[in-house]
């Protein structure tokens, strides 16, 4: 067998991912073994961290700054922005820091550089899982409470939607990838712009408390907040969903896979020597 670098730089070769599934599926296991290696709760973590933050978000937005939920319970709203939010940074953060954690296994052994995104994006979905099943079982106690609670049929293209978000994630991750081989500054820039990313996000707080046609207009231009929006919509009854905005997320999220393939084959030619 003779491994040579890719001559095109927009190419992706299935074939090969999936001759080499195995390592793929290594991968993951190893992943999500690791992630809470040495520690007592382990993966309890994945139930206790969005509860925790739930908690400080119905005390600090609910019950502080009286930021309204549109009706819906303010447990589920935030759970549901805390969970979907958080699946996107997390495989953002991932995907981004795939050239650099991963030298030394890149520098050891061939197999095709872009599993280690599919891997982030697989790891992180399962812990997402794990807290949608926490928001069902708050979804069923609210309702049987009498919450106001209404799942459109929207609801169908939740796995689309989610499938939107980690698209997107990982385009953009492998553009931070590729140049973060060369400029680690930009490691500490991408983690303070996620940190501001979820403020122009309607995670917290709904689309609809903001007025400002302009302002308005500028946060539907972020191509997370349709999706977070139908997502919402979809779930809880509330939120705006738009097949408008969506396209316009799944064309942003498009040419970010494109722009990153192209950065990704570029770099991992020789990044070896900069890394």
């Amino acid at each position: 067998m003779v491994i040579r670098p890719k001559d095109r730089l927009l190419t992706l070769d299935w074939k090969e991912i999936w001759r080499y599934r195995d390592m793929y599926v290594l991968f993951v296991q190893r992943a999500f073994r690791t992630a809470y290696k040495q520690t007592v709760l382990g993966p309890l973590w994945f139930i206790i961290t969005p509860v925790l933050s739930v908690i400080v978000y119905v005390a600090v937005f609910g019950g502080i700054a009286n930021i309204p939920t549109d009706g819906v319970p303010p447990a589920l709203f935030y759970l549901l922005g805390i969970s979907v939010w958080g699946y996107f940074a997390s495989c953002l953060n991932s995907t981004s820091n795939s050239f650099v954690t991963n030298a030394d296994i890149f520098g050891k052994v061939y197999f095709p550089r872009i599993i280690m995104p599919l891997v982030a994006v697989t790891v992180n979905l399962l812990a997402f899982a794990i807290q949608l099943a926490i928001f069902f079982v708050f979804y069923i106690y609210y309702a049987a409470t009498g919450s106001d609670l209404h799942i459109h049929w929207q609801v169908v293209l939740f796995p689309v939607l989610m499938f939107i978000l980690a698209m997107m994630a990982v385009g953009f991750g492998m553009i931070f990838s590729s140049m973060t081989t060369k400029y680690r500054d930009l490691q500490i820039i991408l983690g303070k712009v996620i940190s501001l990313w979820v403020y122009v996000t309607p995670v917290i707080y709904p689309l609809s408390m903001v007025t400002n046609e302009k302002l308005h207009l500028a946060m539907s231009l972020n191509p997370v907040t349709p999706v977070m929006e139908a997502v919402k919509f979809s779930l809880l009854g509330q939120g705006q969903f738009s097949w408008l905005w969506l396209a316009y997320s799944c064309l942003v999220t498009f040419i970010l896979l494109l722009v990153g393939l192209v950065f990704f084959n570029k770099v991992q030619k020789s990044f070896m020597d900069t890394v």
